[in-house]
């Protein structure tokens, strides 16, 4: 039963990855920390091997969904060439800094968080007028702060570059596309981190560091599958709707949080 719940996790949050670019983690980390406080043998490390085994799962949903944009040729390479060395940095010190964390405040974090992006894909504010693009420090600054927070808790950071992305004047499918390529360097420093973080704390049988294998292997799996539908429909739908949907599910997923599970 724990493993379709896992393979039932994995197709929203594949689906959404293709879809608007964020990664699926907003919907797998509220979904495993919900599973995991229900085991007495993995509730005290639930919302860390949430983050965790999100990101893991990213080095799956994230190349399945880079596959499937770069076929459209939307993917902006030298903007993630860029990007990628800060959001490698950026997701090693957001893992730190989630290890030091206890699971309570990290779970409120990370509904901060999901309140916050809610109300982004709901309202869809963006600047008024474009701005260029600016120098490599500054692209790297930006790319150390989108990698920490997704890291922390255990996005793909598609919720914050893409809309960097949009008020740079980006379209809007390329800022999706860019985003599931950044998506991937943060999977790898971020899962690697958490791996490492993890190894002298007495976690349960199955887990990897804070990476849960049999959740990671459930939900890649069917995230995979996913994520090619996601990134067809963005490229054939207006997908406001979508997003405000979503949106409104991430407000109540971060209230909850906020008020404990």
């Amino acid at each position: 039963m724990l493993l379709l719940e896992f393979a039932i996790i994995g197709v929203f949050a594949g689906y959404l990855a293709g879809f608007l670019g964020i990664g699926g983690g907003f919907v797998v980390v509220p979904a495993l920390t919900y599973l995991f406080l229900q085991n007495p043998e993995t509730a005290p490390w639930a919302i860390h091997m949430a983050v965790a085994t999100s990101l893991c799962t990213m080095l799956v949903t994230s190349l399945s969904s880079i596959i499937a944009h770069q076929r459209r040729k939307a993917i902006r390479w030298t903007l993630v060439r860029s990007l990628a060395a800060g959001l490698m940095a950026g997701a090693v010190l957001g893992a730190a800094v989630a290890d030091v964390l206890n699971g309570d405040t990290l779970i409120r974090v990370f509904g901060m968080f999901a309140i916050l992006a809610g109300l982004q894909l709901i309202l869809g504010r963006q600047p008024d007028g474009e701005k260029p693009l600016p120098g490599q420090p500054a692209v790297s600054a930006v790319g150390v702060v989108i990698g920490g927070v997704s890291s922390l808790i255990g996005i793909g950071g598609g919720a914050l570059t893409s809309p960097w992305q949009l008020w740079h004047g980006i379209r809007a499918q390329n800022a999706v596309a860019t985003s599931a390529a950044c998506g991937y360097p943060i999977a790898i420093a971020g899962t690697v981190a958490f791996v490492v973080f993890g190894l002298g704390s007495e976690l349960p049988k199955g887990a990897m560091g804070y990476v849960h294998v049999p959740a990671f292997l459930g939900i890649a799996l069917t995230s995979a599958l996913a994520a090619p539908l996601g990134a067809a429909t963005v490229h054939r739908l207006p997908p406001k709707l979508v997003k405000r949907l979503f949106g409104g599910f991430l407000v109540l997923v971060g209230v909850r949080m906020l008020s404990g599970f």
